[in-house]
């Protein structure tokens, strides 16, 4: 299963950066300044970041641990963007939508 979002900043590579740094004290991440990964125990993130917005892309092998990797990504986002208060929308999704 797959859920997307899109966090519309000017700051989505520091957001990216700060998460993925963040969240690889614990478990497997890697990244740069425009992609990154996270690998959770019971899913991942996808992070891909421009001049204009966040994409997160999580995925889990069902509902409940989408559902934990969605609060856990989301949570830790709103802490790290606090000023610029991130209001997700989740969408199922395969891939991103294309514009």
């Amino acid at each position: 299963m797959k859920a997307y979002a899109c966090f519309e900043t000017n700051g989505a590579s520091r957001y990216l950066t700060a998460l993925c740094q963040h969240f690889g004290t614990k478990v497997d991440v890697q990244f740069d300044a425009q992609k990154g990964w996270v690998n959770f125990l019971f899913g991942r993130c996808e992070f891909t970041a421009d001049d204009q917005c966040l994409e997160l892309c999580v995925s889990a092998e069902d509902q409940v641990r989408l559902n934990k990797v969605i609060q856990i990504v989301s949570n830790h986002l709103d802490r790290y963007a606090f000023r610029e208060s991130p209001n997700l929308v989740w969408q199922p999704s395969e891939q991103p939508p294309s514009d």
